[in-house]
């Protein structure tokens, strides 16, 4: 144990955890928006998340760069970074469209169990992780270094980097943008309909359908997002990044209240900092079997999360 390294840098680990944070939330955002609408967790989603990081590294390749060139600069590099950010967004968020059709639908249409259901996701995960394992090989890949990662202040004597801030920002925005859509929007009126009542909401003429596709759509394009984040931050991915990030995404919504978007950012940030701190002080490996005793510990203590709305109530 390093107390003292935790000590000593604790304002530098705090905004390396608030930058992972800001992954885990983008992330959970779909957890939280499915389970809003269909009580349902979509397994699946860390699968959705992993095609997003290789969707911006063969865009980064489409838009010519190399893990051997030097970064970009000006507008071009502002230009590519969309690119690649646009390309991981629409990936996921098609993937999970994708899901959703085919892995649930019918089951849903059918009135099977959430066990069936459940069972389908799992299924749905393993054969997405075994497909980009035979595609690469088993083998990591390595993202290239679009924008030059620079120390844009220091704070406390931490040197805060570029990237790091970008992420959060981003987050936070995206929450926002997310949450304005769910609330003044249409189709988000649709999905808080839909959360409250299925059978009301189709009585009222909404179309569950198309209702449910939306929610898949912008929960996938949130995990697209954080795939491009973390890539852009730790600049490598492979056919297995998305379980344990995956995991941890799921603690941070069951962490801030699972089916509320707030609580999901909040999740996200305190799970971050909080992986952080402890890797500092036990060591990376205790990094993923702290995400599981926090995941424990919630659901025994507090399994409302910690906003207090109840899982079997949740509301997106």
């Amino acid at each position: 144990m390093d107390f003292g390294l935790l000590r000593d840098a604790f304002w530098g680990l705090t905004f390396d955890g608030l930058a992972l944070g800001a992954i885990y939330a983008l992330i959970s955002l779909g957890y939280t928006l499915v389970y809003g609408v269909l009580r349902l967790i979509n397994f699946a989603h860390s699968e959705v998340f992993m095609i997003g990081t290789f969707s911006a590294l063969v865009a980064s390749g489409i838009m010519g760069v190399k893990v051997e060139d030097d970064p970009r600069t000006g507008w071009g590099m502002v230009f590519t970074l969309l690119i690649c950010l646009i390309a991981a967004m629409l990936a996921s968020g098609i993937t999970a469209v994708l899901v959703e059709i085919i892995a649930y639908r019918r089951l849903r249409q059918r009135g099977a169990t959430k066990l069936a259901t459940l069972i389908s996701a799992i299924g749905v995960s393993i054969s997405l992780v075994e497909l980009f394992r035979i595609i690469t090989d088993s083998l990591p890949r390595e993202f290239p270094r679009i924008m030059d990662k620079t120390f844009l202040f220091s704070y406390a004597g931490a040197d805060i980097r570029n990237d790091k801030v970008i992420v959060i920002i981003a987050a936070g925005l995206m929450m926002f943008a997310l949450e304005r859509f769910i609330s003044k929007s249409r189709y988000g009126k649709g999905i808080r309909a839909v959360s409250m009542d299925e059978n009301t909401a189709t009585l009222m003429g909404v179309n569950i359908n198309k209702v449910i596709t939306v929610t898949f759509l912008a929960g996938g394009m949130m995990a697209g997002a954080a795939a491009f984040f973390y890539i852009l931050v730790y600049e490598n991915t492979s056919f297995k990044v998305g379980f344990f990030l995956g995991i941890s995404a799921f603690t941070a919504a069951v962490l801030g209240g699972i089916g509320n978007l707030k609580g999901a950012l909040f999740g996200g940030f305190m799970l971050g900092v909080l992986e952080t701190w402890t890797s500092a002080v036990f060591g990376t490996a205790w990094k993923a079997i702290i995400s599981f005793l926090i995941l424990v510990l919630v659901l025994l203590i507090k399994p409302t999360g910690l906003f207090g709305e109840s899982i079997q109530q949740a509301r997106v």
